[in-house]
């Protein structure tokens, strides 16, 4: 189970790192664009955003299907659920830390 959450979070993460992906997840958000409709929104060829596309499905954040010519995109099924778990767990840590430093500074203007 370890395993399968670490390569999980290390797909989405991967997927999530490239800023057209996100752009594409937002696009997506908002109705199913085919392949061709992407490419020209993001002003790239189809290839370069099959290979984008392509990292979002291996991530299960998008899915495709081929009706004739055309490869339709629409968001996956999973949710960011366990990712967004993730960030909370260390944003907590960071917020904990950041605290305790805001004690240690006003100790310090206390001790001036």
């Amino acid at each position: 189970m370890v395993q399968y959450t670490r390569a999980r979070l290390d797909a989405s993460f991967a997927a999530l790192s490239d800023a057209t992906r996100r752009g594409v997840l937002e696009q997506l958000g908002r109705a199913d664009a085919s392949i061709t409709d992407l490419a020209s929104k993001f002003h790239m060829t189809l290839t370069g955003m099959k290979k984008h596309v392509g990292v979002l499905e291996q991530a299960g954040l998008v899915t495709t299907k081929k009706v004739g010519r055309v490869r339709t995109c629409k968001l996956g099924l999973r949710g960011l659920e366990k990712e967004a778990a993730w960030i909370e767990r260390y944003r907590r840590l960071w917020d904990a830390r950041f605290d305790e430093l805001d004690k240690v500074v006003e100790e310090l203007k206390r001790n001036e």
